[in-house]
């Protein structure tokens, strides 16, 4: 009895040892990344300098949430007193700034195909006569749908002018007949229409559009910059260095390859974090501990994801980077954030979940708009971790790549 504990004190004196000397070898790789960062301006670039770009730079650009003042014109070919209310209601909205005011469609048009304009409203001649003779008459607003987002933002205030323009004139015409205060809202509106923006109050285009395109910039850097790391070894011809130096361990080479990556995005996307729901309040209804442990959930992933696709193609540098770039740019087509997945073919809706960004999109609408419970998105969570995971499944090719594999120009 005595001798088993004997020998299973060795085995655990043995099982310290060797994790410290697995420790020794992490640190002195990670010294050696370091040093190679030092060297590179491009990785100071890319691991912080274009990350912390993105996050300033969308937030900045949106920072007064829906775009205001959209330049538009009127075409007032009545242009009586009338069409001047007209002309000064649609003014009075905050996201449309009238800075022209035609009397021809022609001159209207040319505007807006020069690009001055993104909308113009037209009103007819002799709209005045025929309002006051119940006529009904006909206005129209033309808008420049090649800018998708100011045109609809002033198609909707034209579209409420217009209402509320024909509203003025049926209750004038209602008190010119006589008609009680008490009545005239009850015919103008028999019913009340409430609307009340769930998650987003103020319809802030950054709450919106930031959280997923910053995240998914940051997703595209870390793939790119990790399977860089790793494949310059072999473009410098110092795989077998690294191989070396880890004990001839590809887990240990590539754990201590990406450590230090691992240590500057997290830094960043805390960061990131701390930027948007403390200092600028997106809203946040799971506390940000939790925000920023799915950003550096996300970070591994994003990683493993893309130490995965280097091993497949060990040697391969430049296609291993080629695909991360094409996965980076699909996923913001295939998160959900612009075009719903459930609206999407099968297909697609299938490769959605070969996406990082698509299962951050999801925890994040569900813990921090929705403030539901983790529980609720688990195979989010799994997915993410399945993803960091995924480099156990090419430590076998990684040998054979650091033993026989030499770079392909």
């Amino acid at each position: 009895m005595i001798k088993l504990n004997n020998n299973q004190h060795k085995e655990s004196h043995g099982f310290v040892e060797h994790l410290q000397l697995v420790r020794h070898r992490l640190i002195y790789i990670s010294r050696r990344e370091m040093k190679i960062f030092s060297k590179r301006p491009l990785f100071l670039f890319s691991m912080i300098i274009a990350p912390l770009i993105c996050i300033f730079f969308f937030t900045t650009l949106m920072m007064k949430g829906l775009p205001t003042k959209l330049p538009a014109a009127i075409v007032d070919a009545d242009n009586t007193h009338v069409t001047r209310i007209f002309c000064r209601l649609l003014d009075a909205f905050e996201g449309t700034d009238v800075k022209y005011v035609f009397h021809n469609f022609s001159e209207a048009r040319q505007a807006m195909q020069e690009g001055k304009i993104y909308a113009f409203y037209y009103l007819p001649k002799g709209m005045t006569r025929d309002c006051e003779s119940q006529r009904q008459p006909t206005i129209s607003f033309y808008t420049n749908d090649a800018y998708y987002v100011p045109a609809n933002l002033l198609m909707r205030d034209m579209k409420t002018a217009g209402v509320l323009g024909g509203l003025a004139l049926t209750r004038s015409s209602l008190w010119g007949h006589g008609t009680p205060d008490s009545e005239v809202m009850g015919i103008l509106q028999p019913i009340v229409i409430e609307t009340h923006p769930m998650k987003n109050a103020f319809l802030d285009y950054s709450v919106y559009l930031s959280n997923m395109l910053v995240p998914g910039l940051l997703i595209l850097l870390i793939m790119l910059t990790t399977t860089y790391v790793i494949g310059l070894e072999w473009k410098q011809d110092r795989q077998m260095e690294l191989y070396i130096i880890s004990g001839r361990s590809p887990a240990v080479a590539l754990l201590g390859k990406i450590l230090p990556q691992t240590a500057i995005y997290t830094i960043i996307i805390i960061f990131m974090n701390v930027w948007f729901y403390r200092y600028l309040g997106f809203p946040c209804n799971c506390g940000l501990p939790t925000m920023i442990g799915l950003g550096i959930l996300t970070v591994l992933a994003s990683q493993g994801f893309a130490v995965f696709l280097f091993g497949l193609m060990a040697g391969e540098m430049r296609l291993s980077m080629c695909i991360c770039s094409l996965w980076g740019i699909l996923s913001f087509s295939l998160a959900g954030f612009t075009f719903p997945v459930t609206a999407m073919s099968t297909y697609l809706r299938i490769l959605a979940d070969w996406f990082p960004l698509r299962h951050y999109y999801v925890i994040y609408v569900n813990a921090a708009l929705d403030g539901w419970s983790l529980y609720y998105v688990w195979p989010s969570i799994v997915a993410l971790c399945c993803f960091a995971l995924l480099p156990i499944l090419v430590l076998p090719r990684y040998r054979k790549a650091f033993l026989e594999f030499k770079y392909m120009a």
